[in-house]
């Protein structure tokens, strides 16, 4: 299972990486569209409504335990770094300090993530009904809402067990396995929200039933594929204590990525919100290219994690050269796919949009906000991967003041101004996510060079 990512032409071996994980994030998207294409299949627009919004509150729920998860993450990768050569000699004296310093990082993120998961299950249930209201939650969905949400938080424990494992697989340099969990818990998700929703007719709460039981059944397989995959990491008693230095570094690089991740999305409802008041046919148009958008975004975001796991190993390894290759060549990755993307949403773009809709207006829109929106992919990829390379040297903080920047000085009042001064097309609007984008640029280019006069050097210690 553990893979070195300190050997080899770094283009190889992070394409090897990335690729798994673009799947597993292709297969998140794809299954969440599911949930409400099945439950449009047996019911009205009121339980589909209570699935989209208890949906929506359950990702940025997840977004956030994603991001904390990360330190878990890095820890391990900059530990498995250290054996530069060596990850396949597990009898080697220097394998088994490593095993057992992972094995303490492990059992580590496990007290801390059901710390974690118990407070999110409690701040999301006593807090459902002020959420819920606060979206402007239909009232004939209310009630829908309120139990899908309540049954989905029961599954916040193994939301945050499978993605500290996962963690564990991909610090190790192992990007496949955590895959096959997530693709095995979207084919069961998908047959039992069939079950519940149609024989046992259950509405909404048969749509988080269903996928709070796939999500325990994959945090247990991938449990038991760690221990038949890991011979040597041996979880012992005195692995549960805590370590401050292990859990600051854990939260030092996780905490400002799970922020930065639930401010992106408060920007996104925000932006929504501006959309919403110009009309429905632009806020329908805005609703269909966000959803395309995301689909898109899937690539640099798998390239953020691949440069950040494939860097943190080499900066374990101090291999700090290679870090600034993989970085290159994730950026001229990014660069390539979003030209061409770029290039055929000029072309494209009312023929996209008539996939999903066939009024004229929101097609003419919507085509008009993909245009400039779509540059985004672009720039962004750029500014994902810087985030990624200072993610793996434990500057996580990088990231999140360069996008908390963007969003407030330029993303939202740019969207704000451009719907004031151009209320007759959505193409000025389009063009203030590359705006905010190219301020991020500029942000980490400067943080960049920050760090190379640093030397690169890794300040945080586990031990």
């Amino acid at each position: 299972m553990q893979r070195d990512l300190t050997q080899g032409k770094i283009l190889p071996v992070l394409i090897r990486f990335s690729i798994p994980f673009l799947i597993s994030s292709f297969l998140q998207t794809f299954y969440g569209l599911a949930d409400l294409f099945i439950t449009g299949q047996f019911y009205g627009a009121a339980e589909i409504t209570a699935v989209s919004v208890g949906s929506q509150i359950m990702h940025m729920v997840t977004l956030i335990i994603v991001g904390l998860s990360m330190g878990a993450t890095i820890s391990i990768s900059h530990e498995m770094g250290t054996l530069s050569g060596k990850i396949n000699r597990a009898e080697d004296p220097d394998c088994k300090r490593t095993y057992g310093h992972i094995a303490e990082i492990l059992g580590n993120a496990i007290l801390l993530f059901i710390g974690i998961a118990i407070v999110l299950l409690g701040i999301l249930v006593g807090l459902r009904s002020p959420v819920l209201m606060a979206l402007r939650t239909p009232t004939e969905s209310l009630e829908s809402a309120k139990a899908y949400l309540t049954i989905v938080a029961l599954g916040i424990p193994a939301i945050a067990g499978l993605n500290v494992v996962s963690g564990v697989f991909r610090g190790m340099g192992d990007s496949r396995t955590p895959m096959y969990f997530v693709a095995i818990s979207g084919v069961l998700n998908i047959g039992l929200d069939n079950l519940f929703m149609g024989p046992f007719g259950l509405g909404a709460a048969g749509a988080a039933l269903a996928t709070v039981i796939a999500q325990v059944f994959s945090v247990f397989l991938a449990v038991l594929t760690l221990i038949r995959k890991n011979p040597g990491i041996h979880l012992k008693r005195a692995d549960f204590r805590l370590n401050s230095g292990i859990t600051n570094k854990m939260l030092h690089i996780g905490a400002p990525i799970a922020l930065q991740d639930g401010l992106i999305q408060i920007s996104f409802l925000v932006i929504t919100a501006i959309a919403n008041n110009r009309g429905v046919d632009i806020a329908a148009a805005v609703g269909i290219v966000e959803k395309m958008i995301s689909f898109i975004f899937l690539v640099p975001s798998a390239m953020l994690s691949t440069v950040s796991d494939i860097s943190a190993q080499n900066v374990g390894a101090g291999k700090y050269d290679r870090t600034r290759e993989t970085l290159r060549i994730g950026i001229l990755i990014c660069l390539g796919f979003g030209f061409v993307i770029a290039v055929l949403v000029q072309f494209l773009a009312p023929v996209t949009m008539s996939w999903f809709t066939g009024d004229p207006e929101v097609i003419t829109y919507g085509a008009e906000y993909f245009r400039t929106y779509v540059l985004d992919c672009m720039i962004a990829g750029v500014h994902f991967c810087f985030s990624g390379f200072f993610t793996a040297y434990g500057k996580s903080s990088y990231a999140f003041i360069h996008n908390m920047i963007s969003v407030i000085a330029v993303r939202i009042p740019g969207a704000y101004l451009t719907s004031m001064w151009f209320p007759s097309t959505l193409l000025p609007m389009g063009a203030a996510a590359p705006l905010g984008s190219l301020v991020s640029v500029i942000i980490c280019i400067y943080f960049y060079k920050r760090l190379k006069r640093a030397g690169f050097a890794l300040q945080l210690h586990t031990r």
